[in-house]
């Protein structure tokens, strides 16, 4: 692909590099950039800027937030004794988007993978257990995807946290295997949630 601007050929290369983006994609996202008014483009590009420097990580739950404690997190009317423990905000986001769920939830920040090279020490699994010692929670919800990295990592916070006899579930399985939660339609996963099972019938 031959560029006549060495600035335009950067902007592309680094528009490239989001996932599913390839370089024609790139090249037609950032022709449009150039032609819609100057102020549009300086608004979007502020507005990545800002939420780069400014962006949290939640301290109880490690979701995304504007603040040290989200929204979820610092909300009276949740369900402190109830934990849904999910990969990561998407998965966050699309059981919030249910209604269906009034608990708190724990973010992994990823599924064990060791071909991956992503082990329990790469995850918030430390800082789970925590939670889970402090007495407060009673029942805790595996909510990964049905992969085997999935299921391998729920298994692995299984063995932790049984020590300390609480509930442990797990979505039923209105997800298909393999399936990743951002991409189940909301009845579904809402479904999935209400009708939880035990998570030693799941072994």
């Amino acid at each position: 692909m031959n560029f006549s601007s060495k600035l335009l050929e950067n902007a592309v290369n680094e528009v490239s590099q989001l996932p599913g983006i390839g370089k024609r994609t790139a090249l037609r996202l950032v022709l449009h950039l150039l032609k819609r008014p100057k102020e549009q483009t300086h608004h979007l590009a502020s507005a990545l800027n800002e939420m780069v420097n400014e962006i949290k990580l939640c301290k109880k739950c490690h979701n995304i937030s504007d603040v040290d404690i989200c929204e979820i997190c610092a909300s009276p009317k949740r369900n402190e004794e109830i934990l849904c423990v999910v990969e990561d905000v998407r998965d966050v986001m699309a059981i919030e988007s249910t209604a269906q769920y009034k608990g708190l939830y724990h973010v992994l920040g990823g599924k064990i993978s060791p071909i991956e090279g992503i082990g329990p020490h790469n995850l918030t699994i430390e800082s789970l257990i925590e939670t889970v010692k402090s007495g407060n929670v009673k029942e805790v919800i595996f909510a990964l995807s049905s992969t085997m990295e999935g299921d391998t990592t729920n298994f692995y916070i299984f063995k932790q946290i049984e020590k300390y006899k609480i509930k442990t579930s797990t979505i039923a399985r209105g997800i298909s295997v393999g399936d990743e939660l951002e991409y189940a339609d909301e009845v579904t996963l809402g479904r999935s949630i209400i009708n939880r099972i035990p998570f030693e019938n799941s072994l």
